[in-house]
């Protein structure tokens, strides 16, 4: 029998794909057409006029079918630059930014430039389950981070399970799963306690132009000193609806991207030529449409959020971008009830237990439930589903 490396066989597979399974076998119902909320990307193409341009790109830009630079374009790493010093209040170049091949490539070079087996970094649970295996695949071990009220890490818990083998904290925000947006001050205290520490802070902003809050989310690359710190992530995809595409970015310090340069040419060598194309045309030309979709997104957060309190046993802990992250009444753990809700309720979401470390008491409680390709009427009817169900 071949090797195998046993960090790999001890990490769990990809919850979405064991999830899919469970339609397998299942005839669709006509009468109560399926409710798929176990995933947050967007279902509809891009706009067309994105869609265009990555067509003429395709027939007409010969560079559009060949290896680019490993960092990324330069007009897209510019453009970013330019955007983040706007709605941040940064000083940032094109030096900064690396464009990836899509966000989760960008957290596994972060990852790859400040740890290695036998290191820690601390994460907030529930955790995104990439994150988690990532990190198990690389032989680090993710400390879990309990969250408090409304679903916000303490800054103070994280500094207390620092060891001298923790090299990295993590936030996501707006969170996948739990829809939290975290304070600014409750990020600059992470921030603070990675500086005097000696940490790196990997801050996972996919979902920035889908927080409810007017201007920037936080203050960290006004520091003049932001680059010794934080590494930020981004995705085009959940902004342009790119996700076939696989265009992230990441931004770091000059230094910092020369080790980034490293991972990305291994992994990839360079991200899509056509994806990166429609992301710039996104950038130059989408700005009034991406307001109207997050308009759209907090219509239909809002709506969630009203149809949960009318739950009987249900109680919404956290609801934001994509994502609510909710206790059910019953007795039986999410990771039996969410199959039971495909066959009987025709609603597919994603038990807590996927999202949490084995063993923790909280999983078992919790489901995610990823609204933001549900309009109001599907949410109601989600609703109504939920209701009628009985454990």
């Amino acid at each position: 029998m071949l090797p195998l490396n046993p960090d790999l066989a001890a990490t769990f597979r990809p919850p979405v794909m064991e999830a899919r399974r469970w339609l397998q076998g299942l005839a669709p119902d006509p009468q109560r057409p399926l409710i798929n909320v176990s995933q947050a990307a967007p279902i509809d193409p891009p706009p067309e006029g994105l869609r265009r341009a990555i067509a003429e790109a395709a027939l007409t830009q010969a560079e559009a079918h060949l290896y680019g630079p490993v960092l990324g374009n330069g007009e897209l790493r510019e453009a970013v630059a330019v955007e983040w010093n706007r709605a941040y209040g940064a000083g940032l170049t094109a030096g900064n930014v690396a464009i990836t091949q899509g966000c989760n490539q960008a957290f596994c070079a972060a990852i790859a430039s400040v740890a290695r087996a036998g290191d820690e970094v601390i994460i907030p649970v529930p955790w995104y389950f990439n994150h988690k295996m990532w990190l198990d695949m690389q032989g680090i071990r993710a400390v879990p981070l309990s969250c408090g009220p409304g679903m916000v890490p303490d800054p103070q818990a994280a500094a207390a399970l620092v060891t001298p083998r923790t090299r990295a904290l993590v936030l996501v925000s707006p969170n996948n799963p739990s829809g939290a947006e975290y304070p600014a001050e409750v990020v600059r205290g992470f921030f603070d306690i990675a500086r005097a520490r000696g940490l790196a802070l990997i801050l996972d902003e996919t979902y920035r132009d889908f927080d409810s809050r007017e201007g920037a989310p936080h203050d960290l690359f006004a520091d003049p000193e932001w680059g010794d710190t934080l590494i930020q992530l981004y995705s085009f995809s959940k902004a342009y609806r790119l996700t076939g595409h696989r265009v992230g970015a990441l931004v770091a310090g000059a230094e910092r991207q020369a080790e980034v340069e490293k991972v990305l040419d291994t992994l990839a060598i360079c991200a899509s030529q056509l994806g990166q194309i429609g992301a710039l045309w996104g950038m130059r030309n989408l700005g009034d449409w991406l307001a109207g979709e997050r308009a759209e997104i907090l219509r239909r957060r809002d709506a969630m959020a009203r149809a949960m309190a009318g739950l009987d046993g249900w109680r919404l802990k956290g609801c934001g971008a994509y994502f609510a992250w909710a206790e059910h009444p019953f007795a039986e753990s999410s990771a039996t009830l969410a199959p039971r809700l495909v066959r009987e309720a025709g609603v597919l979401l994603l038990p807590g237990t996927m999202f949490m470390p084995e063993g923790d008491t909280d999983g078992p409680r919790h489901v995610r439930i990823a609204f933001a390709n549900v309009d109001g009427g599907g949410i109601a009817s989600l609703a109504d589903r939920l209701a009628a169900f009985r454990g």
